[in-house]
Order: structure tokens, then C-alpha cells, then sequence
């Protein structure tokens, strides 16, 4: 297939976090095996079962499209229309047995993410994002509210080690400046810009199958998602990102970030 984004493409991404969820639950609260990769992170049985099914799904729904995947890695990376698949973000969070993980699923059309989805399969959340259309929780309209100015905003962030020293520093100024910050979440977080309970999230280090789905997510309900430096996200940026659910407080962010 190729072309714009579609009706199907939306369908097929809920069906393939369908497919996730459904490997997914059996292995919460479980006993399962844990590996740790060569990045020193996590990994477990459910991480790659999830994949597995998504990618079993891709194969014969859209067997030209490429694939990028955390855990099985890239088919097909030049083509136009790639699929960027996280099974399980924040992995830690899964292992511990708290439910404020998600499966990330991506189209990135010409480099651009074009479609976003985010699952919580276990609460039963699902953000669903596109190019020109409104973004839904639960199939309603998700919307980002109004903070006007970052002394009022609610920050978030992964964690600490996520960051250089030099980037902690700078994180560490937007963080005296807002109203309070929460630290853990993971793709969580930016759900929660989405739908208005969180202002702003800054995370560092994070890889294109952590980003991918996130920016039609948060623009689809009013928000905003740039890298450090206020260029729009691509499969080229550095992984260093900005979520805010109200514009009107970028320039300070941006400021306070050098």
C-alpha cells in the first residue's frame, strides 16, 4: 500500500494493540523470565511475544510496509511507510507489576509520524492520534488544558539516569521553575498531557520506537511535541523531547533548556 494515512491504517493499528494486549496480560503479575539486553535494559518473555504478534499481524496485512521494533529490530527501513513498535514501554514498571506501562504503535509516513497509538492494556486505556484528526481516549475526544504559564505546570519525567549530567542540569531549571515534578511513567505520561491531567513532560535518551507515536498523540488534542532545540519530531531526531499541552509555555521551557 502506499499513500496517505488512512481509515484502515487506524483500524489496523487498534487491531495490532489488540494483538499485543492479548500476549501481554497473561504475563502481569506472572512469574516469567527476565533478561537484561546489552543496553542494560530489561527485558522479558511478554516484550517479545507482544512483537512477535504485531509483527505476524504486519506480515500479512501490510507486507510492504517497514517495520521498526525494539526488540526483533528493522525490516524493510527505507520504505516509505514504516511501522515503529514499542511492546512494552516501561518494562521496569511491568515487571514490578504497576500498570502505568504501554505498548507504542506508530506509522511514520516519509520519516513523519503520521499516526500514533498508545495502549495501557491492563487499565484499559487506549490514545489513538493522526495527521488532521482529533484525539481520542477511549474512542472520545482527548484535549490537553490550558497552563499558561510553566509556574503553574505539572512536570513529568521517567527518571534521573535517563539524563547526562549536562542534560540534568538543564532539566533540573525547568524543574525549579514549575509548580511540582513528578518523577516515573514512561509513555504514560504523555497520555496524561493528552488528556489534560499533566502539563509538560522532558525526557533525554530516547530512541525513535519510544517517540514515534507520541507527537500525533499530543498535537491530536491541542498540545505540542518538539525536540530540545523546537524542531519538530522525525525519525531523525536526537531523542531528546518536549510534550507540552499548552504552547503558550515552549518559549520558557526552550529558554530554561539552552
Amino acid at each position: 500500500m502506499t499513500g496517505g494515512m488512512t481509515d484502515d491504517d487506524i483500524r489496523l493499528a487498534s487491531h495490532l494493540a489488540d494483538v499485543a494486549g492479548a500476549a501481554i496480560r497473561p504475563f502481569f503479575r506472572a512469574r516469567f523470565d527476565i533478561e537484561t539486553k546489552a543496553d542494560a535494559s530489561p527485558v522479558t518473555q511478554a516484550d517479545r511475544a507482544a512483537e512477535t504478534a504485531i509483527r505476524s499481524v504486519l506480515a500479512k496485512e501490510r507486507p510492504g510496509d517497514g517495520i521498526v521494533g525494539e526488540e526483533f529490530g528493522d525490516e524493510r527501513a527505507g520504505a516509505s511507510r514504516i511501522w515503529v513498535i514499542d511492546p512494552i514501554d516501561g518494562t521496569r514498571s511491568f515487571i514490578a507489576g504497576r500498570p502505568i506501562f504501554g505498548t507504542l504503535i506508530a506509522l511514520l509516513e516519509e520519516g513523519r509520524p503520521a499516526l500514533g497509538l498508545i495502549d495501557q492494556p491492563i487499565i484499559g486505556d487506549r490514545w489513538i492520534g493522526a495527521e488532521g484528526r482529533p484525539t481520542t481516549h477511549n474512542g472520545a475526544p482527548a484535549r490537553t488544558r490550558a497552563c499558561g504559564a510553566l509556574a503553574r505546570a505539572h512536570l513529568a519525567t521517567t527518571g534521573p539516569a535517563y539524563f547526562s549530567d549536562e542534560e540534568r542540569a538543564r532539566f533540573e531549571a525547568v524543574s525549579a521553575a514549575a509548580r511540582d515534578t513528578l518523577w516515573g511513567g514512561d509513555c504514560y505520561n504523555y497520555a496524561l498531557v493528552t488528556s489534560g491531567h499533566l502539563d509538560l513532560v522532558i525526557e533525554a535518551g530516547l530512541k525513535l520506537y519510544d517517540f514515534a507515536a507520541l507527537a500525533p498523540i499530543v498535537e491530536g488534542a491541542g498540545g505540542l511535541m518538539c525536540d530540545w532545540a523546537g524542531h519538530a519530531l522525525t525519525g531523525a531526531s536526537d531523542g531528546r523531547v518536549i510534550a507540552a499541552g499548552d504552547a503558550a509555555i515552549l518559549d520558557e521551557v526552550l529558554g530554561l533548556l539552552g
